[in-house]
């Protein structure tokens, strides 16, 4: 199918266990590459490690909103340092987070500016987690877009309304679609997806979670089943699975331009 991940967590345990059977079942499920996402220094280190001894892998460094709270003083320097290396494609995960309340609000906030103030710098697009906070999101958007820089990123696993998603789409992000979309409840999730302009469409899994049907009552996701996804949200609007890898995987190389063929 040709199909890029753009958001696996390929460091988790239940995951960096069984590397080389996943990755062997994702190259058999026609996954070309994949994006290994960090939630903090030491799972930036680990992408790092994971993309640098396979091919297909790429990695993404950043801190996680629920895990900003946490970061030492030495943690920020080391994500910065990792820019650096050519293997890492984007910042992230970063973003805001209202559905758990373990790192304060402001905390957050703060994370997820020194991201977008890296982002500028670097040129690296920013993987943006957001989850029961799309007004405080859309507000946070506004702020960074009243600086005058383009703003390069993607809202990852995308669960928001079809106003919020118009809204990042003017800001200038793409959205990528993982395992919801499949479920039997997401009917107003697909109907969002088929407003999205073909151009700004990625497909993930956010594996080890939201694993999509038919396979949810399995565990771990992974990125094999990224397939899954590409399927529905292709039927959803209206293509064929060929096409709709060829133009996820085509915006996915334009958004996280490191990646390249091997």
């Amino acid at each position: 199918m040709g199909l890029i991940d753009t958001h696996a967590h390929l460091a988790d345990k239940s995951l960096v266990c069984q590397l080389p059977d996943v990755l062997d079942r994702a190259c058999k499920a026609g996954v070309t590459q994949m994006i290994c996402v960090a939630v903090d220094a030491e799972t930036a280190g680990q992408a790092i490690a994971i993309a640098e001894a396979n091919k297909m892998v790429w990695a993404s460094v950043g801190i996680h909103p629920n895990y900003a709270h946490e970061a030492a003083p030495d943690h920020w320097p080391r994500i910065v340092e990792h820019t650096n290396h050519p293997r890492v494609c984007a910042l992230g995960e970063t973003g805001l987070d209202l559905h758990w309340d373990d790192c304060p609000f402001e905390v957050q906030q703060a994370n997820f500016e020194r991201h977008w103030e890296l982002s500028r710098r670097t040129d690296l697009p920013l993987i943006i987690h957001m989850r029961d906070c799309e007004r405080e999101m859309l507000t946070a958007l506004e702020k960074q877009a009243a600086l005058k820089a383009p703003l390069r990123g993607v809202m990852h696993s995308f669960a928001g309304s079809t106003e919020t998603a118009e809204q990042c789409l003017a800001h200038g992000l793409y959205i990528s679609f993982a395992g919801m979309l499949t479920y039997k409840k997401s009917d107003e999730l697909r109907k969002t997806a088929k407003t999205i302009p073909l151009d700004r469409l990625l497909v993930e899994t956010d594996c080890p979670y939201l694993t999509p049907e038919p396979n949810r009552s399995r565990r771990p996701n992974e990125p094999a089943f990224v397939a899954h996804t590409a399927r529905c949200l292709a039927e959803t609007i209206g293509i064929s699975t060929k096409e709709l890898g060829e133009i996820t995987t085509e915006n996915a190389k334009r958004l996280f331009w490191r990646m390249v063929d091997k």
